[in-house]
């Protein structure tokens, strides 16, 4: 009976598909492992995101005791990139995974790490071991990385060059911790590959060229190669025009919101969009003009009951709910512009407008937040943009590179000039960024509202120009200044296929060794309430690749 039981409460290691709840667990590990190199060697949360959209059956982790221990990151990609000279960041994309190819013929290894607290249970190569399992099901014709070779600064005096001390590892006359491991694991050097990591400076910034060749195809064989897991093929998406006219009561702003869900619901969407600050119909209830301060406090005492209609609403009517955007009060004083998202599951996210146009800091003393995330969604990953923010590209590149297929943008502009500012770089994200975007604005007005006096709309669903999109880019639009709905179905495939196949292809052919977006890692603003399920995006600079076991 002892002897039964203690076999029963042994602790497991298992390998497994990494998840989103895995995501901090991983970061820590990440730290821990490469904290010799300083703090920007860990992967960053947008980074780890990216990975698990692009390619998720590519991304394992080691679990002992519920904590993990290890974890590995790959990515498809064509050995017409893969098997020439480069650099870390460039074919990985900044680290985000994003050059991952879902017909790539080579399996690229971007990063192994193991807890140096547990090394002793072959973690290393049983991640390895699992790696190679993908390649073989997938019948891909092998798997190459550049491995760190932490040894050779040791002996660069004695050496001289990275060539030599790798063939001297090679032929066994050195030994290093890394290369050594990958070659007893079957991994041929077919060079050096230089400038791979600069600030791996164990390695003097180079990297082993290391390849496996999968014996089970022949070098070939592409016929019928898997092509990994299938995204939703289409969505639906409605932009609401929404009409600002004067209310007497929440219930009467409540009835007008579920007209245009049900209405979206009826054309079965999968997505409904409501325009920037469009509760601020909420402060004509009380039909008289007051201050900015006493305005923003009678709103915010309508935050709980527009989230709570709102998730009911999205819950109910079977329909993913970008709300537009709320001003709200956090715990300590701050005002935020934050657009809040309810999916059809019943979670609700939050999205902080990061950069508030003059007005809002003057009429309403709004500032930005500091987050930017993409949102994992029944029809794949999302982003959101309030207004200005869609005018730094940046945002929009940040969100792409988390994965996100569709970016949302809610408005609010009072006459053309400002619309078209935004209008104009909500297409050129669309085509930078290979995306489709959506917009949705107020129009009418609100007398004795400030900063609402008049509005300016166009509503509208936007296309990257190439042949598989709409001719002009713009998949659907409506009449400037009405209240309506603007309805579109978008396929999401041929995002897919314009990203590694299109006329140009922006994302692929991006410079990364001139120039590449990086996340600056602050805390989270407060909040005036805590959302269901909301998660930090910290970006950092690359980490080093295939770290010793």
């Amino acid at each position: 009976m002892n002897a039964s039981k203690n076999q029963s409460s042994r602790p497991k290691l298992i390998i497994r598909n990494a998840r989103a709840s895995d995501i901090p667990g991983i970061r820590a590990l990440n730290a821990k492992t490469y904290a010799a190199l300083g703090t920007h060697a860990a992967f960053s949360e947008a980074q780890l995101r990216g990975h698990q959209h692009q390619f998720p059956e590519g991304q394992f982790v080691a679990v002992y005791k519920d904590a993990i221990v290890g974890y590995c990151a790959t990515f498809r990609i064509g050995g017409d990139i893969a098997l020439k000279p480069h650099d870390w960041t460039t074919i990985t994309g900044r680290g985000f995974g994003s050059r991952h190819d879902q017909n790539g013929d080579w399996l690229y290894g971007m990063d192994v790490c193991v807890d140096p607290d547990y090394r002793g249970l072959r973690i290393g190569q049983r991640l390895y071991n699992e790696r190679r399992r993908l390649c073989e099901h997938l019948r891909l014709k092998g798997i190459v990385f550049g491995g760190r070779i932490p040894g050779l600064s040791r002996r660069w005096k004695s050496i001289g060059s990275a060539e030599q001390y790798v063939e001297q590892v090679r032929d066994g006359k050195l030994r290093d911790s890394v290369m050594s491991f990958q070659m007893r694991n079957g991994f041929e050097p077919i060079g050096v590959l230089s400038n791979y990591l600069p600030f791996d400076h164990e390695s003097r910034g180079f990297a082993t060229h290391m390849i496996w060749r999968n014996p089970r195809v022949t070098q070939d064989d592409a016929e019928t190669r898997p092509r990994g897991v299938r995204r939703p093929r289409s969505a639906r998406v409605a932009a609401i025009q929404y009409q600002q006219r004067p209310i007497k009561s929440f219930e009467e702003f409540a009835a007008q919101v579920e007209y245009f869900v049900d209405a979206v619901a009826d054309y079965k969407a999968d997505f409904a969009v409501f325009p920037e600050l469009f509760t601020l119909q909420l402060l004509s209830i009380d039909n008289r003009h007051t201050s900015a301060a006493k305005a923003i406090a009678a709103l915010n005492a309508y935050t709980e009951r527009y989230k709570k209609l709102m998730s009911d609403l999205a819950v109910a009517y079977n329909v993913n709910i970008i709300g537009g955007s709320h001003p709200t009060q956090a715990a300590d004083g701050t005002i935020y512009n934050i657009a809040y998202v309810f999916l059809r599951d019943g979670s609700t996210h939050e999205q902080y407008k990061l950069h508030p146009t003059p007005n809002e800091r003057y009429w309403w003393g709004i500032r930005g937040g500091s987050d930017l995330t993409a949102i994992d969604t029944d029809c794949g990953r999302i982003g959101v943009l309030i207004c200005y923010d869609a005018e730094f590209p940046e945002l929009a590149r940040h969100l792409t590179d988390q994965g996100a297929l569709i970016l949302f943008v809610p408005f609010c502009t009072d006459e053309r000039q400002s619309y078209q500012r935004v209008r104009y770089c909500g297409q050129a994200r669309a085509v930078e960024n290979q995306c489709y975007v959506v917009m949705a604005g107020n129009v009418g007005n609100l007398p004795n509202v400030e900063n609402m006096d008049i509005q300016y709309a166009q509503s509208c669903v936007l296309t990257p120009c190439d042949f598989p999109f709409a001719r002009d880019g713009i998949a659907a639009d409506t009449t400037p200044n009405a209240e309506m709905v603007s309805i579109a179905d978008l396929q999401l495939d041929n995002l897919v296929d314009a990203r590694q196949y299109g006329t140009v292809q922006n994302l692929r052919d991006r410079r990364f060794d001139l120039y590449s977006v990086h996340w600056v890692d602050k805390p989270a603003p407060a909040r005036a309430a805590a959302a269901q399920q909301p998660e930090t995006p910290r970006a950092a600079e690359p980490p080093p690749s295939e770290a010793a076991q």
